[in-house]
């Protein structure tokens, strides 16, 4: 009978068959993040989101590079196979990237990355994709393919801690961190 009983106000709730007071009302709206100017439409990554953006790109370097090291074996890969993996990696789509708002600040969303709420909305493709893909050459370019290998072999948080928050990375937070965003901007071209 509780089965039963309990079943009913399941389905009461979900089709809203007059239990409001019952179920706490409708859904209260959730709004979509507002973006700035810069933020829709800049070729480049807003400075607030870079250090999101390195997390991401460190993590899909990483999955692409183990994946590819699964298929030999687990041994490492040659010189010619790392590049391919590398230049896959920034390739790739990354349309699963996207901006959430949470608790009034905005943050990138997507696989790897921490800050990623269900119940919030998340604003996808538009100039991410493209903003993370020129974020991912500008470092391969500026790190190079055989430095970012070997900080993979040492683990993920060796990689990350590489590309992200290095003297010259995104999220160090120090004076020699924000120096970099001009350099940065101009490798995104």
């Amino acid at each position: 009978m509780w089965t039963v009983l309990a079943a009913w106000l399941v389905l009461s709730c979900l089709l809203g068959l007059g239990a409001e007071e019952m179920c706490g009302g409708p859904p209260a709206a959730i709004p979509a993040p507002q973006l700035s100017t810069e933020e829709r439409l800049s070729p480049h990554m807003p400075e607030a989101l870079r250090c999101d953006a390195c997390h991401a790109i460190a993590f899909q370097i990483e999955e692409q590079l183990r994946r590819a090291e699964e298929k030999v074996g687990r041994r490492a890969l040659s010189e010619s196979d790392y590049i391919e993996v590398l230049e896959r990696s920034c390739s790739q789509g990354w349309e699963s990237y996207g901006v959430q708002e949470l608790d009034g600040e905005k943050h990138l969303a997507g696989p790897g990355l921490p800050r990623q709420q269900p119940m919030t909305v998340m604003v996808r493709g538009g100039p991410w994709p493209s903003r993370l893909a020129k974020l991912c050459h500008s470092y391969v370019g500026e790190q190079g393919e055989e430095q970012l290998y070997r900080a993979h072999r040492r683990g993920a948080a060796a990689l990350r801690d590489l590309l992200c928050h290095s003297e010259k990375g995104p999220c160090s937070g120090g004076k020699a961190g924000a120096l970099a965003a001009p350099k940065m901007l101009q490798n995104e071209l």
